[in-house]
């Protein structure tokens, strides 16, 4: 670990994430699912989502799911957040259109792609729109 003259820990030293010679803090994963099958209004399932996706992508939860079903009208949905040792997994979801929005952010390096498998395998949507940004 490097150190500034004065003995500190540089700036730069917890960026473990390295892409074509840039290092970054860490990879922040954005998915929006459009209209998803019935299991993404049901608490139960998104539950199990977010508890097998975990260890997926081979990351460790830190304390429990909080998740819950609130709102009303076209804003009613299902938010749920775990946090990970290295970050966190938020989910927030619209009852009316069945779409469903993912973040999953770390410092540890993850692999999206089975973020995305699972999202088609759990709730069927009709479009997956996804975005990486690489955080400094």
């Amino acid at each position: 670990m490097s150190k500034t003259p004065d003995g500190l820990v540089s700036r730069g030293a917890y960026m473990r994430t390295e892409v074509n010679g840039q290092k970054y803090y860490g990879k922040h994963f954005m998915a929006t699912a459009v209209a998803c099958n019935e299991n993404l209004l049901n608490l139960e399932s998104v539950s199990r989502f977010v508890k097998e996706m975990v260890p997926a992508i081979d990351m460790v939860p830190y304390g429990d799911l909080v998740i819950a079903r609130f709102g009303e009208g076209i804003e009613e949905g299902i938010s749920a957040v775990q946090l990970i040792v290295t970050s966190a997994i938020t989910i927030h979801t619209n009852d009316m259109y069945r779409d469903l929005y993912l973040d999953v952010f770390s410092c540890k390096w993850f692999d999206e792609a089975i973020i995305v498998k699972m999202i088609k395998e759990f709730f069927s949507p009709e479009e997956i729109k996804e975005n990486v940004v690489l955080r400094r």
